[in-house]
């Protein structure tokens, strides 16, 4: 073997040791699909979204824990004025909307790290004992996402505008969205990690869910909008907003 071989060869194994450590250090620990159920005058409405969950594997372990994925944005059809069959484009400040935030409120702040453990705590409500955080990937079926777990609920009179922003109360959604609107319920489901980082759909694994941009599509400006948005609903804004959004 050449001298030129021997390292290229070296450089190889190099190169294969790196990149397989980092995606060991970046492979989420377990995803999940966060559902969101709305009673409507039409009938049920469903929105769902799949978040990954990413544990600090680091060597110096001086960081934390982490998601990616987007708020689930669930469209609740026409409001009044609407004529049916009208492109919702023509007019999208008419369509009602319900978006549940990667946030919780804890007093008078937002919480940004509660949203990576709701499928954690709620099977293990369901289940009625702790789940460790290793074994979480195991677990199977739908459970329940209530009380404290469920995150911020807001929805916008208007996607393009994000002052239009009102705070949802879970148990009198009706207020912000009207008559014969209500909350049914939020669930949580763990799915398989796939063959993360290829996980692109189909055999290879479910990817997390983006698309938010284009249902709100303020989040691409410059500045600040999602600051905006949340006071615009009456909830603390700092440096993190954009992150009750969306996560990389």
């Amino acid at each position: 073997m050449s001298f030129i071989s021997k390292w290229a060869g070296l450089l190889g194994l190099l190169a294969v040791i790196v990149i397989g450590d980092q995606i060991r250090i970046n492979r989420p620990g377990h995803k999940f699909r966060l559902t969101v159920e709305v009673t409507t005058p039409d009938g049920i409405k469903t929105g769902s979204g799949i978040l990954a969950v990413v544990p600090d594997r680091n060597y110096n372990r001086g960081g934390r824990t982490t998601m990616r994925g987007e708020a689930v944005f669930i469209d609740l059809g026409q409001a009044p004025g609407q004529a049916p069959g009208q492109d919702p484009g023509q007019d999208r400040g008419k369509g009602r909307n319900l978006v549940a935030l990667l946030a919780h409120r804890q007093g008078a702040k937002l919480d940004f790290d509660d949203i990576n453990y709701v499928a954690l705590r709620a099977y293990g409500a369901a289940r009625g004992n702790r789940v460790s955080f290793n074994d979480i990937h195991r677990q199977t079926g739908v459970v329940p996402v209530q009380g404290d777990l469920i995150p911020v609920l807001v929805s916008f009179g208007d996607p393009n505008d994000p002052k239009t922003a009102r705070l949802v109360a879970g148990d009198h959604a009706e207020v912000v969205l009207g008559e014969g609107f209500a909350i049914r319920g939020l669930t949580a489901e763990v799915v398989p990690n796939g063959f993360w980082p290829i996980d692109f759909g189909g055999a290879l694994g479910d990817p997390v869910t983006r698309g938010i941009s284009a249902k709100l599509p303020w989040l691409a400006a410059p500045g600040d909008p999602a600051a905006i948005a949340l006071q615009a609903a009456g909830l603390p804004a700092g440096g993190e907003a954009r992150e009750a959004f969306a996560r990389k």
